[in-house]
């Protein structure tokens, strides 16, 4: 198999589809300058075949084998290979049927990889098989030379070159062998140990003991024997009792099916005779609502009562309407009462901000400041020129000396005029001081009387107006208080008619003792609880399981229950259940789960049904604690009689399931369903003092706006009196002295406050002319001196100004925009409300609608109900039907009595069949069980209860007795004994024995191992010996091609044998060199590749690449290489790179590459077209030029 045809496209400097052709089968040659791409040709060889370590072609990743890294718009690089596969005898495993084979590679940017093998898609185990199996392996090859490997072996040592014999030869997998064998000895070795170990630790003592355990084993056997006999028996005497039990019941049911099926004749009979009854009260009811529409006067009181109806239900929607425009107004205040709060919290912290602000005190210093800069201006202007500036006046010092001096005589003269008015005022105080101290006793009860008027005032407007709203509710009010007055008249008559109903439920008694706590008397059972909406239907059924307790009195403790029974004069017969001793029994919890889990939510405890006030949750528990309600048969019947259960359940019907076998059940009492009339009752009881409250209520408002009307004139009255009043106080004498004598006390004290100002600045003038003085004296020292420091000290209070005028400025802008804050949230406030006084308003106005149309609904509601009762009395004027259907109903009556009674006995009837059917059942059941799990019984029965049999029944006590004895000890053998014993020693034993047999198998191993090791190291030796020798010969052979005359040649170190190592001698001129370090450089190259093309002859692969491997010989030397190429390795195809003419003149076919345009192109050269030239290699530059 050699290359035919090479196509490569896109791969490294061959960006354009590049086909090389007409490929030598024997010496092909590749030259051209350096980077015009000739070791590329050799990459794309190797990237076809597999190669896996990308730096031998010289790449860090796949993307740097496309052109360009793909930058310059091709993405996809691309090697065919067409290989001539006429050879069969050296053709690829599974391609022997194929003349050419064709592989080609693909990769695209981005790091997809492909192979093809004769244009279909092929794994890449696939091709690296393919290539294998020929000695064409790229990550192992031993047909690639590249540079640089001849210097490698020039470098290696013995052990080394003796490694590339083995490596030839194929014995380096013996040392790979010899080794794992010789771990696995290791292991063998360490295996015999363990299994010593266990044999001896651990087998043996458990064998023994297991031993023991046998033995004890039998004995239970033995005990387990005689246990399953007696069990026998006990089996067998239940089967014969269970038999005999079917038979019996089997005869009852049998009779008891002819008098159920009498008494469900006698039963249908009566139901046709009520169906007779019911088929005459509806001719009875035709008639009487034909006679009832003949005047039409019915129909048009029906009408006129439906229209009202309608009226008052869209009042009613109206009015819904309105609550709910309400609540939003009322929701929207509240927002907007939040957002006030938040407007008026924020405005009180600006305004406190505000408050902070003492503008007034900077800008008096800014005044000051600049009033003593002028002043400093004038000295200096004086100072300087001699001349003030002020008309008239003096220069420098002296005009300020005199004006401080002018100053101060202003705060003297103010200071002795308010002198003189303190003395005026004080006189004057004097004077009339006691006048006003006895006036002030005169009006001091006028001035209390004043206070206490008019806080009475402010008190009495404020309740007016809180209850202003109510003031205007009086006539809807007062239209309530009819409607509701007429309502609770209605509802009191209904009361008193229910009570006669439910005269049963009541308790009368008499106090027993005076002072008799009532309270201590909680009431009938039947009034202490309730149904809720959603367990009415349980009604029936709770009922029945209470039975007589329903109507059982409760109370706090058996001395009341005694005091009552003795002395309470009761007027019927009564049960106590006394709180504090009454005890009930309660289900575990166990049972509860099991009932509830097992009717899968179709059963409830009783007492869960009920609402009840804890107080009484004593005697509740008493009368339904241990009771299941259960919708259905099926489920009371799974609760009652399962064993593990065994309570009392009532079905939804009022059927009974007794866990004592019996079943009661059959028609409904006529004063059935109770407990929803008495809650219809006790609702009616409920409205009527809801209505009673709300009655109260109203006539409690009413009573307030009367006294508020009251309230209104006395506040009148109450305020002219007070503005009266209060005229006569201001005109009298002693209020104007006592306001006058107030009146100077205050202007004293202001005129205090302001003298102690006022003589402040006249001392601040005094200390301020001693300062003028002492800066007049200094001055007069050093007046030079003296107009700098003036200077300096002006122009430092002019920078003082401009900072303290900047300063004031940033303080008005401050000032300023926190007042417009202010005034913002000021506006925002009056806008919130405002808008809450356009809601509360809006609400005003909804209320007096809301107030107008329950007016309206009252007075419909009113009208409806006169409608109502007018149309009850239009219907009681057709008495005569009504006779006529009591007296069919009285005839019904008493046939559905026959029908309870004859329900009952059928009822009776059928618990006992059923009782029977049961007991066959669960016999049969028994029986079936009893067979299922005893297949003896079957062959068995014909021999039980027979005299002196094995099932002879006459001693059972005997046998039950032994039995019990037998199975005692069986369960104290059971505790202790090992009940997998013989299959655990027959375990242990097989182990044993399985365990000797591996020790035996172990050494035997061992010793093969050793066996095999020593045949592996003869036949290594045997087989390195046979390549030495050959590749020693032709080592020699090739070396004297390539340097003709002399030879060369492998031997062992000296003193050593060849496993130890090989050196390379060689014989020039007939003398051997002791050492390579003798030859030149150009002969070491051509030992190294001597014995490279030696190594390759060995084992001839079908294509050897060799990559400038000449570079380092000499001319004369590449022609040798090329001759022994063709006279040594025929039938192997050689791809040689070089620079040499030597080395590629010989080549039968040359590829010479050429870089253009940043491409590289091939020109093929057949042997008679090879140009015949001194050397390509001096035409060459010295730098390689780069491959774009």
């Amino acid at each position: 198999m050699h290359i035919e045809e090479l196509i490569i496209e896109g791969f490294k400097s061959y960006a354009k589809r590049t086909v090389i052709s007409q490929w030598d089968r024997e010496f092909n040659a590749i030259t051209g300058l350096n980077g015009s791409g000739k070791s590329n040709i050799l990459d794309a060889i190797c990237f076809v075949l597999g190669i896996e370590n990308l730096r031998h072609v010289r790449a860090t990743n796949l993307q740097d084998l496309i052109y360009k890294r793909g930058q310059a718009g091709i993405t996809k690089a691309s090697v065919t290979i067409i290989f001539n596969n006429e050879d069969k005898t050296h053709s690829p495993i599974g391609f022997a049927d194929s003349a050419r084979i064709t592989v080609t590679r693909q990769i695209v940017l981005g790091g997809k990889n492909k192979y093809m093998v004769n244009g279909h898609v092929a794994q890449q185990k696939t091709v690296e098989n393919l290539f294998q199996s020929v000695q064409l392996n790229v990550n192992n090859p031993h047909f690639l030379i590249m540079q640089g490997q001849i210097t490698k072996v020039l470098n290696m040592k013995p052990p080394e070159i003796l490694a590339m014999i083995e490596e030839t030869a194929g014995t380096r997998m013996f040392e790979d062998r010899k080794a794992k064998a010789l771990t696995t000895m290791a292991k063998k070795e360490k295996k015999v140990e363990e299994i010593t170990s266990v044999l001896n630790e651990v087998i043996t003592p458990k064998l023994d003991k297991l031993r023991e355990e046998r033995s004890a084993y039998l004995e239970f056997q033995k005990t387990e024997t005689e246990v399953d006999r007696l069990r026998r028996v006990v089996v067998a005497y239940d089967y014969y009792q269970a038999e005999s039990k079917v038979m019996r019941a089997t005869k009852e049911i049998e009779k008891l099916e002819g008098l159920i099926k009498e008494s469900e004749e006698n039963i249908k009979l009566f139901n046709g005779e009520i169906k007779q009854v019911e088929k005459e009260c509806k001719m009875i009811e035709e008639k009487k609502s034909k006679e009832c529409r003949k005047g039409g006067m019915y129909a048009e009181m029906e009408e006129q009562f439906n229209v009202a109806n309608n009226e008052l239900v869209r009042l009613k929607t109206v009015l819904e309407l309105k609550k709910e425009a309400i609540g939003e107004e009322q929701g929207r205040i509240l927002q907007m009462k939040k957002q006030l709060e938040k407007v008026e919290r924020n405005l009180i912290e600006k305004e406190e901000e505000l408050k902070g602000f003492n503008f007034e005190t900077i800008e008096r210093e800014y005044e000051r400041k600049l009033e003593q800069v002028k002043k400093d201006e004038e000295l200096l202007h004086g100072l300087t020129t001699g001349i003030s500036s002020k008309e008239g006046n003096e220069s420098g010092f002296n005009e300020q000396i005199k004006n401080v001096k002018n100053e101060r005589g202003d705060y003297l003269t103010c200071i002795e005029q308010n002198k003189i008015k303190v003395e005026h005022l004080n006189k004057e105080r004097e004077e009339i001081e006691p006048k006003a101290k006895k006036a002030e006793k005169e009006i001091q009860g006028m001035i209390n009387e004043l206070e206490k008027n008019e806080r009475e005032i402010r008190e009495m407007k404020a309740k007016i107006e809180n209850n202003k709203m109510k003031i205007e509710q009086e006539g809807m009010l007062k239209e309530r208080e009819r409607i509701k007055m007429n309502k609770l008249n209605e509802l009191e008559r209904l009361i008193e008619e229910k009570k006669r109903e439910f005269r049963q439920f009541e308790f009368e008694y008499s106090d027993p003792y005076p002072n008799f706590d009532k309270s201590q008397v909680k009431g009938i059972v039947a009034n202490l609880i309730k149904l809720s909406e959603d367990n009415l239907k349980y009604s029936v059924a709770l009922e029945v399981a209470a039975g007589g307790r329903m109507f059982n009195v409760v109370v706090d403790n058996e001395k009341v229950a005694t005091s009552l029974l003795e002395k309470g004069k009761l007027q019927k017969r009564s049960t106590m259940i006394p709180l504090n001793k009454i005890v009930s029994f309660k289900l575990n919890k166990q049972q509860i789960d099991l009932a509830l889990n097992s009717t899968n939510g179709k059963s409830h405890l009783a007492i869960d049904l009920v609402n009840f006030d804890d107080k009484v949750k004593a005697a509740i528990e008493f009368v339904f604690g241990s009771i299941f309600i259960c919708d259905d048969k099926e489920s009371a019947n799974k609760i009652t009689f399962n064993k593990q259960i065994r309570v009392k359940s009532v079905t939804i019907d009022g059927d009974i399931y007794d866990p004592a076998g019996t079943l009661t059940g059959g028609s409904k009492s006529t004063n059935s369903n109770f407990l929803i009339r008495l809650r219809k009752f006790h609702d009616l009881k409920i409205e009527f003092e809801s209505e009673k409250s709300e009655l109260e209520k109203i006539r409690k408002d009413l009573n307030l706006i009367k006294d508020l009307k009251e309230l209104i004139k006395q506040l009148e009255l109450k305020e002219y009196e007070f503005n009266l009043f209060k005229e006569q106080f201001n005109s009298n004498s002693s209020t104007r002295i006592v306001e006058r004598f107030k009146e100077i006390i205050k202007e004293i004290e202001e005129i205090k406050k302001s003298e102690i100002e006022l003589q402040r600045k006249e001392k601040d003038c005094l200390n301020e002319i001693k300062r003028i003085e002492n800066e007049m004296k200094k001055f007069e020292k050093n007046k030079d001196k003296g107009l700098i420091d003036l200077k300096n000290k002006i122009i430092k209070e002019k920078n003082e100004i401009n900072n303290k005028f900047q300063e004031m400025n940033n303080f008005r802008l401050n000032f300023e925009t926190l007042q417009q804050d202010i005034n913002q949230l000021k506006l925002e406030i009056e806008e919130i409300i405002k808008l809450i006084n356009l809601s509360n308003n809006s609400i005003q106005n909804l209320r007096k609608e809301e107030n107008d149309l329950e007016i309206s609904i009252l007075s419909k509601k009113e009208n409806s109900e006169i409608l109502f009762r007018n149309l009850e009395i239009e219907k009681s004027k057709f008495l005569k039907f009504d006779k006529e259907l009591t007296k069919f109903e009285n005839i019904k009556k008493e046939k559905l009595k026959s029908i309870q009674e004859e329900e009952l006995t059928l009822q009776q009837l059928n618990h006992s069949f059923d009782s029977f059917k049961n007991e066959l059942a669960s016999s049969n059941i028994h029986l079936n069980q009893l067979l299922s799990n005893n297949d003896w019984i079957k062959d068995q029965k014909q021999n039980f209860n027979k005299p002196n049999s094995l099932f002879d029944f006459n001693n059972m006590n005997e046998n039950k007795k032994k039995l019990s004895q037998l199975e005692s000890l069986f369960s104290k053998q059971r505790k202790n004994i090992n009940v997998k014993v013989m299959d655990m020693i027959d375990t242990v034993e097989k182990k044993e024995k399985g365990l000797k047999e591996m020790l035996s198998t172990v050494k035997k191993d061992k010793k093969n191992i050793e066996q095999t090791i020593i045949k592996l190291d003869e036949y290594k030796k045997d087989a390195l010996q046979k390549t030495w020798i050959k590749v020693n010969n032709d080592f020699g052979a090739i070396f004297g091609d390539l340097l003709p005359g002399n030879t060369a040649r492998l031997d062992p170190p000296e003193g050593q044998d060849i496993i130890d190592g090989l050196c390379v001698k060689v014989n020039l001129g007939g003398v051997w060199k002791q050492s390579l370090t003798e030859l030149s450089g150009g002969q070491r190259s051509l030992v190294a590749l001597s014995l490279i093309l030696a190594l390759l002859q060995y084992k001839p692969a079908p294509m050897y690449i060799l990559d400038e491997v000449d570079a380092a010989l000499d001319l004369s030397h590449t022609q040798n290489i090329g001759q022994l190429f063709k006279n040594r390795f025929k039938g192997s195809q050689f791809i040689v790179v070089s620079l040499k003419e030597g080395m590629f003149n010989n080549a039968n076919v040359l590829f010479r590459t050429k870089f253009r345009d940043g491409l590289s192109a091939i020109e093929r050269h057949a042997r008679s077209m090879v140009p015949k030239r001194k050397s390509i290699a001096k035409s060459l530059p010295h730098s390689p030029i780069a491959v774009k």
